[in-house]
């Protein structure tokens, strides 16, 4: 069986292995986030006064089932990282619920979590800041796993790089040595060699060169896939979230204004919020013109990204 055959094999354990917390009757849906809430308090801007506070998050709420993609889009401001903080519990909310296979990820204790995020994993923005410079790409990629006979580390290590298209002799090489592209496959092998049902992918493509936007991207579908993973994809990028996500979900002000398909609010939107991010969407080529109103965002990717990345 070659390695891509026994990690598929592996991919998605049933649900009564999940880690310690586990209970049979959790939602029918993967993740379900419950009236989050997120306030952060910031420096008093005098002795006198009280000090000023950040409603990042006001009551979202939302579900996302097995092997689905939901895309949250919204302007800089919006809550969109914050969200995706919460949900990874990188940071505690204010009130309401993470619930991941029918745990409160917010309620359990530390050692359990730590088992959980096996679970779950996130792919962050920045492919150069993300991965440590003094580190093999072997010891990037097993970070999350618990320790391992050094014949199974390897052979993890080499199922998960193929996956996502890199050479197993990769293993033994640094970051600076792979283009940005190559490098923001190793990030999504390092999440994906827990094997996770969710992955949280906050911006995983702004960062990144046009020319090689577009092959992460489908990188990201063909493991959805392959695996079944669900994805959390958070972007400002209209035409990406059209391109790779089952539902959309528009946040404005820490609040979730309108989720629907891509097609219905790309072309449908009802929201005046949506409408203005639409309609900030100029089409190359033509003044005066939308590119979502105007054939959809996915053609536009697919006509805009070249097929091949750039060689090292």
């Amino acid at each position: 069986m070659n390695p891509v055959a026994r990690m598929k094999s592996g991919a998605l354990p049933s649900q009564t292995d999940a880690a310690p917390g586990f209970h049979p009757g959790y939602e029918e849906a993967l993740l379900t986030v419950t009236d989050l809430v997120k306030h952060y308090r910031l420096p008093r801007e005098s002795l006198l006064s009280p000090p000023p506070i950040v409603h990042a998050l006001q009551g979202v709420s939302f579900t996302l089932e097995a092997g689905r993609s939901l895309g949250i889009v919204g302007e800089s401001g919006s809550g969109k990282s914050t969200l995706a903080r919460l949900v990874m519990a990188l940071e505690a909310p204010t009130s309401g619920r993470v619930t991941l296979l029918g745990r409160d990820l917010h309620a359990l204790p530390h050692r359990e979590l730590r088992e959980a995020r096996r679970d779950f994993q996130m792919v962050f923005q920045d492919p150069y800041g993300s991965l440590d410079p003094r580190q093999r790409v072997q010891q990037i990629v097993t970070e999350p796993l618990p320790p391992l006979p050094v014949r199974e580390r390897r052979q993890r290590v080499a199922e998960a790089l193929d996956a996502v298209g890199l050479r197993p002799a990769d293993a033994d090489k640094y970051p600076h040595e792979f283009s940005g592209g190559q490098r923001q496959r190793i990030a999504i092998a390092r999440a994906l060699i827990t094997r996770p049902k969710l992955i949280v992918a906050d911006e995983p493509v702004s960062a990144l060169d046009v020319s090689v936007q577009a092959q992460v991207l489908n990188l990201m579908q063909d493991l959805r896939a392959e695996f079944g993973i669900a994805f959390l994809f958070i972007s400002h990028d209209l035409a990406v979230v059209d391109h790779l996500c089952d539902e959309v979900a528009v946040m404005q002000a820490g609040r979730i204004v309108e989720r629907g398909t891509p097609e219905r609010l790309f072309r449908h939107a009802e929201h005046p919020y949506t409408r203005a991010l639409i309609d900030a969407v100029p089409q190359p080529g033509t003044p005066g013109r939308r590119a979502l109103r105007a054939g959809g965002a996915s053609s536009r990717v697919a006509s805009t990204f070249p097929d091949q990345e750039s060689p090292r």
